[in-house]
């Protein structure tokens, strides 16, 4: 160990290469290098219309967890609230987050708090928002592809004669 030290002594230009060197890499996942290939990185648990609308006041711990899964936090200092909560972000830097809150009272579901909750849909148009791209202003018929053209109706011209 005296030796490497002594070294570092020796050639201080070369110690600081290497402690600048060191101190450069402990901060490169935040570094976004041009050209460099990021993937999307979704965490927790994905909250659909569908789950909220089976979710009732009354239900026990089990239901709950049988419609919801698994809380994403499960607070050993408040056990009686669950935390579901979700959140993406993209290889851009884009982040979107989604989160539910329930509360229990006497083994029952005494609350659900849907202040910090966004609809997929509301979700989806966030992202979009922030990606920079175009909502669409209205919604376009099943089956048809969006840039169609629309299909114009020819109807007879009211007859004049008499």
């Amino acid at each position: 160990m005296q030796n490497l030290l002594n070294a570092f002594r020796r050639s201080k230009p070369a110690a600081l290469l290497i402690i600048v060197v060191a101190v450069a890499m402990t901060g490169c996942s935040s570094l976004r290098f041009p050209g460099v290939f990021r993937i999307d990185v979704g965490q927790g648990n994905l909250i659909t219309k569908e789950m909220l609308d089976k979710l009732r006041v009354g239900m026990t711990p089990r239901q709950v967890e049988y419609v919801m899964g698994s809380p994403m936090i499960a607070d050993t200092f408040h056990p009686n609230r669950w935390d579901y909560m979700y959140s993406l972000e993209t290889g851009k830097g884009i982040l979107v987050q989604n989160q539910l809150t329930l509360f229990f009272e006497n083994e029952r579901l005494a609350k659900i708090d849907t202040s910090r909750y966004k609809d997929p849909e509301a979700l989806r148009n966030d992202l979009l928002k922030q990606m920079g791209i175009e909502l669409p202003t209205q919604p376009t018929p099943a089956g048809e592809p969006e840039n169609a053209p629309q299909k114009e109706t020819t109807e007879p011209a009211p007859s004049t004669e008499t």
